[in-house]
Order: structure tokens, then sequence, then C-alpha cells
């Protein structure tokens, strides 16, 4: 902690509500001291000597002296291995139920032990407990150690799992996390936190955190999954390339958990395949209505409907289309939920029908903590359904957020979940489109924040579907089953149109319910750096709908950082500007004539784009494909490729190469493979190597790929722009279209470009016409 955040903090703590803050932590502290289990002699174990197996559909069971194995290989290709009896089911991270085995999949032995073939994995069991996944070709993709266990009298069983990977592997994914997009050695904490600050590149942990880990290697790509909802930690070791042979040269990873079972997926193939088998798993990601792909424009203090109108009416008067404004939580009555100050919107229902007239949404802030105080509807109601998490003694647990002192649903609880769910019905009355879910790490403050848990006690108990637990193994579903309870009320009171979430929290899964942003992340170049960061790790944990607080949250960017931060934003999936009420106006005029011309442009090239990014959309709920690609997506074997985070493709077609130094006027790339078109200039480049592009500050670097048909916005409708294949080579593209925002079939229509008479035709399949005009760019000669 700065000095600066220092004084903060004790003026804070000086405060009514720091006072409140204060004693809700010492609240937490007497609970749990009082309520979890004490320390005590713990006993290691380890699973000892195979002594023998037994064959089941999918795989089957090994069994060691002190544990056994059930290796179960999925329809799908996706394979589980649960330790101590550990079952796929229940989890949180399922969409439904657990796929069917694969029969065709059997354990049979093996010199080292047993083994199961599948189409796309091998699985090795040894004797002592290892365990290896190798590809149908025999290359080692990852081998886990004997895992590890502590055990003790009244207490959860810790393990560890260690694991070993190629020395070239890079692991991405983890959740939200600010360094990377490929994560250096180090320690990553699995605990949904709140950092009570701004962050940046290496703050960790933050809002998502997740334990999937998507390795690439040259000798292949998977993603291991512990499905764990515990408190945890993994720590990745670089690998010793060169430093002796065999096992000497595998880098290295170790799990770590508090408690709950040992059980995990590993899944392997291309990145598409990997995630199209996450995904099918998890839950295909959630297709976010057309308009939710369109600017929006956020504020905590509009602090008016006056203001809200003034600033619909600035983005009118220059031409620039907003499709939501978002409304904080100073539009609330106290800041207390699903309320509305009345002074400050008077008609709020008015106002969203004279912005909905000029194509804006409005959508709310919605947080978990509800204001514990008697004659509140919501809390009366809650109370009367004993909906809010109670300590181990049946007392309701309280703690401190922006309304004072506060109670905290039990998301875990289905009933709960509909109770929560039923009071949707009034921000649809106020004229809300779409939800903001906030603070639902869950977050409760306590006094200097970084040096204690600004969440609830982790013996707070927590329904778990009927099971019956604590905070320990709920903390981290807490926002994932929020999402749900908001998502599936939705589903109920609006069954024709596609609700609109996204959340700041979650975890495995939350995608089939929405998507995701930054949070509170520092206003600066480095944080527009950790907001590429974020953005791509979370796309590989197949969380596709993703975007930063344009500008940074809590402070006022130069002009020429907010100009490169909504550049780089333009081409992401959920484009957002917001501020903290001390961080400034995030209107492009603020900036300037120059910065506002910048990002007139920017935006302009967005709505352009718009065909082309619902088509992608649609490729991620059917496929889990992200909108936002790592540059080594369609080849993971370039090492040089897997080494830069600083580009990435969007979709198949585009190359955007953002400006994330200051200054800037040019940047290197390196090109995947193939022919790639500068967008602004039409020059050709060849890849495979590193290319110098020019920067100026009123536009971002986007090449365009060979071949490609690119569907966008153009006078009269839709237009393709078909890019010149290369000589002798071919190439393609895809339109999804469908109305918008309902739930009818879309319309799927494929293309193909090639030369023939020296000249780039266009087919569509099946078809005789093409359908739509065509402007064909890339001729130029070179």
């Amino acid at each position: 902690m700065d000095r600066r955040d220092l004084v903060r903090s004790l003026r804070w703590v000086g405060s009514r509500d720091g006072w409140r803050a204060v004693r809700a932590a010492w609240r937490r502290h007497r609970i749990d001291a009082r309520d979890l289990p004490g320390g005590g002699a713990q006993r290691a174990r380890v699973p000892g000597t195979a002594c023998g197996a037994e064959a089941l559909p999918g795989g089957g069971v090994v069994w060691f002296a002190q544990s056994s194995l059930r290796v179960r290989v999925a329809v799908g290709g996706a394979v589980f291995c649960g330790w101590d009896g550990a079952a796929p089911e229940p989890s949180y991270a399922l969409a439904g139920e657990c796929p069917a085995a694969d029969t065709r999949a059997v354990l049979e032995p093996d010199k080292d032990g047993w083994r199961v073939v599948s189409e796309r994995i091998t699985v090795v069991v040894f004797r002592n407990g290892a365990v290896e996944f190798r590809t149908p070709g025999g290359v080692l993709l990852r081998r886990e150690l004997p895992p590890r266990w502590w055990d003790g009298p009244g207490r959860a069983s810790c393990w560890v799992q260690r694991a070993r990977t190629p020395a070239d592997a890079v692991v991405f994914g983890l959740g939200g996390r600010s360094s990377g997009p490929g994560l250096p050695a180090g320690s990553y904490r699995l605990w949904n936190t709140d950092p009570c600050a701004a962050f940046g590149p290496g703050d960790d942990p933050l809002y998502i955190t997740m334990p999937v880990q998507f390795v690439v290697a040259d000798g292949g790509c998977h993603l291991v999954f512990h499905d764990n909802t515990w408190d945890g930690r993994v720590s990745l070791r670089d690998g010793e390339e060169g430093a002796g042979s065999g096992h000497d040269q595998l880098g290295g990873c170790e799990v770590r958990f508090e408690g709950g079972p040992l059980r995990y997926w590993v899944m392997a193939g291309s990145p598409g395949r990997v995630l199209g088998t996450w995904t099918a798993l998890t839950g295909r990601p959630a297709l976010p209505p057309r308009w939710a792909l369109g600017y929006q424009h956020a504020r905590w203090g509009f602090g008016s409907a006056e203001e809200v109108r003034r600033v619909a009416a600035g983005y009118r008067e220059r031409g620039m289309p907003v499709s939501a404004l978002h409304l904080d939580i100073d539009h609330l009555d106290g800041h207390r939920i699903f309320t509305v100050d009345r002074d400050a919107f008077p008609e709020l229902p008015v106002l969203a029908a004279e912005l909905r007239e000029h194509g804006t949404r409005l959508v709310s802030i919605v947080d978990p903590a509800v204001k514990a105080e008697p004659g509140l509807a919501v809390y009366d109601s809650g109370t009367a359904a004993d909906a809010f998490v109670r300590d181990a003694r049946g007392q309701v647990v309280r703690g401190v957020v922006w309304p004072g002192e506060t109670v905290f649903p039990d998301f875990t609880e289905p009933r709960v979940r509909r109770w929560w769910g039923g009071l949707y019905a009034e921000r649809l009355q106020q004229g809300f489109a779409g939800f903001w879910h906030d603070m639902n790490e869950p977050t409760s403050f306590t006094a200097f924040a970084r040096y204690g848990e600004a969440t609830l006690p982790r013996s707070a108990r927590h329904s778990l579907e009927g099971r019956g637990g604590d905070h320990r193994e709920a903390h981290n579903v807490y926002g994932l089953a929020m999402a749900r309870a908001g998502y599936e009320a939705l589903r109920e009171l609006l069954p024709g149109q596609r609700p609109f979430f996204f959340s700041r929290s979650g975890w495995a899964g939350m995608q089939r319910y929405g998507g995701t942003w930054s949070g509170d992340v520092a206003t600066g170049w480095p944080g527009l750096r950790a907001s590429l960061a974020l953005v791509l790790g979370l796309g590989l944990c197949g969380v596709p709908y993703s975007g930063p607080d344009v500008g940074g949250f809590h402070a006022v960017p130069s002009p020429e950082l907010f100009v490169r931060w909504w550049q780089l934003a333009a081409y992401l999936p959920f484009f957002r500007s917001h501020s903290a009420i001390d961080g400034g106006r995030r209107e492009p005029w603020e900036f300037g004539p120059r910065a506002e011309e910048c990002v007139r442009a920017a935006l302009a090239e967005r709505v352009r784009l718009l065909p082309y990014l619902y088509t992608l959309a649609h490729l991620a709920h059917r496929t889990g494909a992200p909108y936002v690609r790592p540059l080594w997506w369609y080849e993971p074997d370039d090492r040089r490729l897997r080494s830069g985070g600083d580009a990435f493709l969007l979709g198949k077609a585009l190359l955007v190469a953002p400006v994330l130094e200051q200054g800037a006027t040019a940047r290197a790339v390196r090109l995947p493979r193939g022919r790639w078109y500068d967008a602004a200039t039409e020059a050709a480049h060849h890849g495979g190597g590193q290319v110098l592009l020019d920067a100026p500050l009123d536009r971002t670097p986007v090449l365009v790929r060979a071949g490609a048909v690119l569907p966008v916005a153009a006078e009269g409708g839709l237009l393709l722009e078909v890019w010149a294949p290369a000589p002798g080579q071919t190439g393609s593209g895809v339109v999804i279209t469908d109305e918008g925002d309902g739930w009818e079939p879309p319309r799927v229509e494929r293309f193909t470009s090639r030369w023939e008479h020296g000249a780039v035709v266009v087919e569509r399949e099946g078809a005789d016409e093409v359908g739509y005009p065509v402007r064909v760019r890339g001729l130029r000669p070179g």
C-alpha cells in the first residue's frame, strides 16, 4: 500500500462507514475463530502402490494401497480423473448432466501399470500413482506425479498435485489475470478477490479466478481443469530446456487446495477443438443481443436523469452511436438495490423510453448485498424467504457494502435463486434492458483491505444445492450462482428475448450466462496492457465476451492514452467506457478536438465491423471459439508467436496490433504464416516474420488475411469485403444473421473466394448467386 492509499484508508476508517467496516472485520474474525475447525495434527498420505484395477465403461478404477483413481473418457473426448472416489458430479462447472462415457475407451494392462486409449488422448496410470497424458502418437502432454493429502480429525483434507509439462510449454488462463497472456513463472491464488484498489500487471488475484490451465507446446495443446471451488494456488515453474534428458527437460506446475475433492478434466487437440470440448462440457457461451456489441457508456456519478440526457444528446449531436448507457449505484435510493432515487431520476421509465427511440438502452448495476433495514421491501421479503447467509449458530451474517450494514443472499440455494430472480421484474418495469453484476466476489468492506479479506466469514454456512457447506467452498462460485439466478429469471420474465448480463466475478462455466469486464483497472499504460491480457486469458478459459473500462477506472487519462485505449477496445467484444466518481468524465469530447476525431474514426470502424463481430458471437456460441484469439491460435507449434501477447486475431480474418506504449507512432508485430494486407493501405506482407507497421494517432494497425470474405456494414445493408487470395490459393468467410435479440434459428451462409481468369470471384455455398454486394480489395501489385 503506497502512502496515498494509506492516508485515504486512515480517513475512511475514521468515517461512519469506516467504523462499520472495522466492526464487520472484527465480527468476521470472531465468527471464524469460533466456528472453523481448529489446528491439530495432520497425517500425510500418498496413494501407495497399486494393488489392482477394474475396467468400467470409458475406462476404469485403479486401486492403490491408500487411495483409488477413476479414469473415465467422456463422449466428446474429455478425460475425467477422480481420486479417493471423487465423481464428476455434483459440479458447478458442468452444464447439465455429465456427458456419457465413451465405451470405445477401455482400461487395459500396460508394462508400466494400466492405460486407457481414446481417440484424442492416451492415459497411462503408473503403479506408484503417477499419471501421464499423451497424444495418440505418443507425445507427452502432461505427467501428473502421485498426489499427496494431509488429513486431520474434523478438518478438510488438503492436497497438492505436481505436474510436469514439456520445457517449451506456455500456460494461459487461470481466469482473469493481469499478467500475460502467457503466464510467467510464479504463484497464482484461486480465490476471487476485490483488490479494493486499481490494479495493473502483476496484481493478483483479481475478481475471476479459475483452476483452468490452457497449455500450449510444440507437441500439442491441452486444457486441464481442477474441478474444486475451494481456496487454492497454482504455482508455475519454467522448463529447464537443455538441462538434461528425459523428465529433466520438463516444466513444472503445482496445484494446491485447502480442501475439496481431487478431481480434474483433461482435453487435448487443436486450440479450437480444446475449447469446443471445454464449452461442450461447461456450457456454450451465451449469445448477446446484437445491440450489446455496440459501444456502451457508463459513469459512476451521472447523478441525475438530466445528466444522462445531456451525455446521450452529446453523442447524438456528434454522430457517435451509443448502444447503451449504464447506471451505477448513484441512481439507487441510498445505494439500496432494486430501488430508484426518485429525486434524481423521477421518471426512469420515461427516460428509458426516450433513449430507446434513439437506439440506446439502459443497463442497471445490481449488487448482491441487501441493506439490513426492516421496512425495505427487498430485505423484508428476503427475511421472510430465509434467503440470507447464516453463520454456524444460525445468525444472519452481516457485512458492510455501499448502503451500509448489509446481508447476503445464499445463491447456492435453488429457492433463493428463484426469490432473487423475481426481483428483476422491478428493473424491467423501470425500463432496463441489461444487467451488470458488481461486488459479487462477494465483497464486504474491511479496514485496510489489503491486509484482510474483504468478504464473508469463511465459516459462514451455505446450502450448496442442499449438500451443505461453508464459505470456503461457496466463495468462488458465489458470482456464478448469482448470474444463474438472474439469467434463469430473465428467461422466464422475457421468454422471447436473449438476456444481457455481465458479471465482475464468476467461475468456470460463467460463459453460459453472459460475460465480464476488467473491473477497476488502473489508469495508465500498464493498465492498458493488462486489459488485453485479461481478455485473451479469459477467452482461453471459455469466456469470450469481455472488455476493459476504457481509460482505466480511478484517474483521468491523458488524451493520447484515452485514444489508444479506445482504439484497442473498439476491436474487443465488450466495448465500454467507465470511470469512478472521482475519475473524470469519459465522453470523447472532454479530451479535446484531436482526440475526439481519432475516437470518432475508431467508433466508425466498430460500426462497420458489426456484422463480422455478430458472426463471431454466433461462432462463439456454437463452438466456444473466442472472438479475440492469440496469434498462435492456428499455429500453436510456433514458439515465436506463443511468446507475443501485444497483438491478437479478431476471428480468423483480422490481425489487430494495438499501440500500448506512450508516444509510439509505429510498432512491430510478428505475423502468422500466409499473406496479410494492411487494412489502411492494402499493402501486402508475407507472414512468418516480423514487420514494422505505421501507427499514427488516428488509427490502430490492422491486417487482413488474404482470401478473407469479411461481412461489413454499408449503406443499404451488408457488404462482402473480399481480400484477394494469394496466387494459387483460395479463401473463405461466413455470415451469420438473425433478428438480433431472440431465439429464432440464425441464417448461416458460407462463401469462398478464388482467382478465375485473372479476377477474384466469390461464390456462396449451395447457391447460384452471392446475394450481397461485393467489394474486392488487396489488388495492389506486390
